[in-house]
C-alpha cells in the first residue's frame, strides 16, 4: 500500500538507520524496556515527520513495541528516498517521495488517514488539521496525538481556543528535553550545516540576520557568532529583543537589518517576515534561508514578482535577479534549510526528542479515555526521565537532596 520512489534503494537507507541507531541510546533503551510487553500491539499509528534516518529509527522502535506504522512526510524536500525504501522493506506503510508536489503531499496525508490511525505523531500539525477537516468521522477512534514543533503547537492552540480540537494532544515540543536541546542545539547546528553545505561560503566576518529569538533563534544566532559572524536579531517581543542584546547581539527591525545582512535566517513560525520592501534594499549576493517549519517566512511569491529572472545557480540555490542587477540567493526554495539542504538535527539530539515522542504516545495510550480533547504537556516526571537516561549516557551525574534539604526547600509535606 506504500507509495515510494524505489524499493531497491533500501540497502543505502538501512545503513543510514544503523548509523544513527548507534548514537541514539535513550531511544534504544526504551525499545529494550518495552519491546517485550509490546504496549502498542494491535494499534495503527500515523507518523508524519521528516522522513530521514532518525525518524526511521523512531518508527522501528514503535514497530518493535507492537505498532503498525503508516508514515508520510512533513516536508516534501526532507524525504530521503533510500530511508523510505528501508522502512517499507521493514514492514511500514510509507507514502512519500522526495520533491513531491503539494497535491501529492496532501494525497499522502489522506492515504495515511484513510488507514484510520488510533495514534498520531505529527510535525507541523497537518495530519491533525486534515483529520479534523476531512476525516472528522474518525475522531472518536483516535486515542490522541503528539506534536513535534513550535509551529504545530501554535496551530493546535488556535484550534483549542476556537473549540475545534477534538482529540487530546501532547505538546511534545514543549517538553524541556525537547525544546531546550532540539530547538537550541539541534537547530543551531543543523541550520549552519545546511547553509554551509549548500553555499560553500565562509560565515566568519559576515553580517548574519536572525529573524526570531525563540529557542531556535537563540541556537542559530549563537552558532553564527561561534563561526565568526556579526549577528543582528529581529524580533516582535521586546523581552526577547532585550535578551538578544544582553547576549551580545544587535537588535533592530527587519527594515533596518535588510540592507546590512549578508545571510538571513528566518526562525519565527510566522508568515511574510521578509517581503518586497526588504528584497528591494538587500545587498547583491545576499543569502536567504528559512528554518521555520513552513515555507512562508520568506515571501517567495514577492521575490518572484520582483525578479526579472531567476535560475538555479548551484544545487539547491535559486538566484533571483533584481531589476537593478542585484542577485538574491534563495536556499532550498524557502523550505527548511537544515533538512532540505542537509540531514537535519544531529542523532544525539533527536535521541532526546524522539524519546519524548515515544513517552508521549505511551502516556496517551496509558490514559486512553481519561483525557478530554485539548492540548497537554508531557508530565514532568516523564520529561525528567529522558534527561536522567541521557545524562547517564553522557557520563554525568547529579546530587541527591537529603531529607533535611527536602524539608528546607519544600516543607514537611515534601511538596514544592
Amino acid at each position: 500500500m506504500s507509495r515510494i520512489k524505489d524499493i531497491r534503494l533500501a540497502p543505502s537507507g538501512e545503513k543510514k538507520i544503523n548509523w544513527v541507531r548507534s548514537y541514539m541510546p535513550v531511544l534504544t533503551g526504551l525499545e529494550t524496556e518495552f519491546a517485550g510487553s509490546r504496549p502498542f500491539a494491535g494499534l495503527q499509528m500515523a507518523v508524519c515527520c521528516h522522513l530521514e534516518a532518525k525518524t526511521a529509527y523512531l518508527i522501528r522502535v514503535m514497530q518493535a513495541c507492537g505498532a503498525k506504522v503508516a508514515a508520510c512526510a512533513s516536508n516534501p524536500l526532507s524525504t530521503q528516498d533510500d530511508v523510505v525504501a528501508a522502512l517499507v522493506q521493514g514492514g511500514a506503510d510509507v507514502y512519500a517521495v522526495h520533491g513531491e508536489t503539494m497535491e501529492e503531499y496532501e494525497q499522502n496525508i489522506d492515504d495515511v488517514l484513510q488507514l484510520k490511525p488510533q495514534l498520531i505523531v505529527d510535525d507541523g500539525g497537518d495530519v491533525v488539521s486534515t483529520l479534523h477537516s476531512k476525516y472528522a468521522a474518525n475522531i472518536p477512534d483516535v486515542i490522541g496525538a503528539s506534536e513535534e514543533t513550535t509551529t504545530g503547537i501554535l496551530r493546535l492552540k488556535a484550534m483549542e481556543k476556537q473549540g475545534t480540537l477534538g482529540i487530546p494532544v501532547i505538546a511534545a515540543n514543549d517538553a524541556q528535553c525537547k525544546f531546550l536541546f532540539d530547538n537550541r542545539y539541534g537547530t543551531g547546528q543543523s541550520v549552519w550545516d545546511g547553509i554551509n553545505r549548500t553555499t560553500n561560503l565562509i560565515v566568519a566576518g559576515k553580517q548574519v540576520v536572525v529573524a526570531g529569538y525563540g529557542w531556535c533563534g537563540k541556537g542559530t544566532a549563537k552558532r553564527a557568532a561561534a563561526l565568526g559572524a556579526r549577528v543582528i536579531v529581529t524580533e516582535i517581543d521586546p523581552i526577547k529583543a532585550a535578551e538578544a542584546v544582553m547576549d551580545g547581539f544587535e537588535s533592530m527591525t527587519m527594515d533596518d537589518a535588510a540592507p546590512r545582512g549578508d545571510i538571513f535566517v528566518t526562525v519565527t513560525g510566522c508568515e511574510d517576515v521578509i517581503t518586497t520592501r526588504h528584497f528591494e534594499v538587500m545587498k547583491n549576493g545576499a543569502v536567504l534561508a528559512n528554518a521555520g517549519h513552513f515555507d512562508c517566512e520568506i515571501s517567495v511569491t514577492d521575490l518572484e514578482k520582483l525578479a526579472v529572472s531567476h535560475q538555479e545557480v548551484r544545487q539547491n540555490i535559486e538566484g533571483y535577479v533584481m531589476p537593478d542587477g542585484r542577485v538574491l540567493n534563495l536556499l532550498a526554495g524557502g523550505r527548511l534549510v537544515n533538512l532540505a539542504s542537509g540531514d537535519g538535527h544531529p542523532a544525539e539530539i533527536m535521541d532526546m526528542s524522539f524519546a519524548v515522542q515515544f513517552l508521549s504516545q505511551k502516556y496517551l495510550l496509558d490514559h486512553k479515555g481519561q483525557l478530554k480533547p485539548g492540548l497537554y504537556n508531557l508530565p514532568h516526571e516523564l520529561d525528567e526521565s529522558v534527561a536522567v537516561r541521557k545524562l547517564q549516557n553522557l557520563g554525568g551525574a547529579v546530587d541527591v537532596l537529603t531529607a533535611a534539604q527536602k524539608e528546607y526547600l519544600y516543607g514537611k509535606d515534601g511538596q514544592s
